[in-house]
């Protein structure tokens, strides 16, 4: 009986250590590694899924020690032992290859699926599963071809749901395609039939340069495709070398064309230092901002900075984080956008000439490491926002339903997440959110979504990288 109680003793206390164990490289996992990798382990645009069924540097316990310890040359993965201890090393390495074995077995789904909501089944068709990288954004020329940017610098065109093998060249030098910037959105001219322009935004150097010391900033240009080629560039927005930012990895960024003809266009705050971070605030700096220009790049008169000295005069509104989704909406004209946040704080915000909408000085969240970023979440003159998610759910693109397919949700407006992988559908009236409810998850990053000519709704997912189209079944 004292050899079955001894056993028993250290039976518990196996146990016991591998439950630290877990939970102690689980909390250094998401101190340090979850910002790459995301939170359940699938991977961001910075870094590469940990779920994947083989690793490119191998899938053993000593494999995965060594790539952390040693970091891996060329890459944004940095060698860890100069900042963790080893044991932590290994807590960590445990934690992954946990949550590795945990996972089902990876088959290939089927090629169609269906989901239920409140209103109706949806089937779900993967049009495209292959040959697309990191798409970002997307935008249909006619009812039988759409274009699709990369986030490596490529340019897709899809005809009738499959992707062309051919690919456009002459485009500009990309950078910061590491550091979750790189080609992102972009939209047709209103009058596109007629001119033929193409507009979209992607992060850049005056050098184009892969050098991450160089300044950078959020570009937009547009141009014109003629067999294949992008030609006839011009330059609608970059910012004065003396704004420009080094190592920033938030760029935004989603165009918008409103029923005006105004352009709108998003910069992301920069990720920049405690001492820089109240620069989304100033209009003399161009990060963190809503701009509104004409299709020509001109700045309208009626800007809330027109005329004033020592400001970005295409600003329409200062202090957002990272907004990446913009929307108008088709009865009353207003434009809606969602805001990235940190940890907790995404928001859907309501877009007004001249507005503040407080970063940093005001939010919901706080920092990744769960440090404070600011101890108000309210100030007078600073919007607050329609709704906020807390948790965050890594709110991306904003896109409102029109057509016939989807009659009960009429004007509504579909919000995506990336770290929940999810759609949401939200009833808005003015200033308020009345109800919403999750249409799709599970199915990747979703990146964007669009109502195409049909009326179906056409989602770019990331991790893994593909097209959607869903449709009531």
């Amino acid at each position: 009986m004292k050899a079955f109680h001894s056993l028993a003793i250290l039976t518990g206390l196996i146990l016991f250590s591998f439950i630290a164990v877990a939970q102690n490289g689980e909390k250094v996992y998401k101190m340090y590694c979850m910002g790459c990798h995301g939170a359940d382990l699938k991977g961001t645009p910075a870094g590469t899924s940990l779920l994947a069924e083989n690793l490119k540097y191998g899938n053993e316990t000593a494999d995965i020690s060594k790539s952390i310890s040693n970091g891996i040359p060329n890459t944004t993965m940095i060698k860890w032992s100069n900042t963790l201890p080893a044991h932590e090393i290994g807590e960590l390495t445990e934690y992954i290859l946990g949550v590795r074995k945990s996972q089902p077995s990876q088959k290939k789904s089927a090629e169609t699926l269906t989901f239920s909501t409140e209103d109706y089944t949806l089937k779900v068709e993967k049009l495209v599963t292959e040959g697309l990288v990191f798409p970002w954004g997307i935008e249909f020329v006619d009812a039988h071809r759409a274009l699709i940017s990369g986030n490596k610098g490529e340019l897709y065109w899809v005809v009738d749901g499959k992707l062309d093998p051919k690919r456009v060249t002459g485009l500009p030098f990309i950078y910061g395609t590491d550091l979750v910037g790189g080609m992102m959105d972009l939209a047709l001219d209103p009058k596109y039939s007629e001119n033929g322009w193409i507009y979209f935004s992607f992060s850049h150097n005056p050098k184009n340069t892969a050098d991450k010391t160089s300044p950078a900033m959020t570009k937009v240009v547009r141009g014109k495709i003629k067999e294949y080629q992008w030609v006839d560039q011009e330059t609608l927005f970059e910012a004065p070398d003396s704004v420009l930012v080094v190592g920033g990895t938030r760029w935004g960024s989603r165009l918008l064309f409103d029923k005006e003809g105004y352009l709108y266009f998003t910069t992301g705050d920069m990720q920049q230092s405690i001492a820089e971070g109240i620069n989304p605030q100033l209009p003399s700096r161009a990060e963190g901002k809503i701009f509104r220009i004409y299709p020509d790049g001109s700045i309208p008169k009626d800007n809330p900075y027109y005329g004033q000295k020592g400001t970005l005069q295409a600003i329409y509104a200062v202090g957002t984080r990272n907004v990446q989704g913009l929307a108008q909406h088709p009865v009353t004209g207003e434009i809606y956008f969602t805001d990235h946040g940190p940890k907790g704080g995404d928001e859907v915000n309501r877009l007004k000439k001249g507005g503040n909408y407080g970063w940093p000085v005001i939010t919901y969240g706080v920092n990744y490491n769960d440090s404070p970023v600011t101890s108000l979440t309210a100030k007078e003159g600073m919007e607050q926002p329609l709704t906020y998610y807390d948790p965050s759910i890594a709110i991306c693109a904003a896109e409102f339903i029109t057509g016939a397919l989807f009659p009960k949700w009429k004007n509504q407006l579909l919000i995506t997440a990336l770290k929940d992988q999810e759609i949401r559908r939200l009833v808005i009236d003015g200033d308020k959110v009345l109800g919403q409810e999750v249409i799709l998850k599970g199915m990747g990053r979703v990146r964007d979504v669009k109502i195409g000519p049909d009326g179906a709704l056409y989602v770019l997912t990331n991790a893994p990288d593909a097209l959607l189209r869903i449709t009531p079944n």
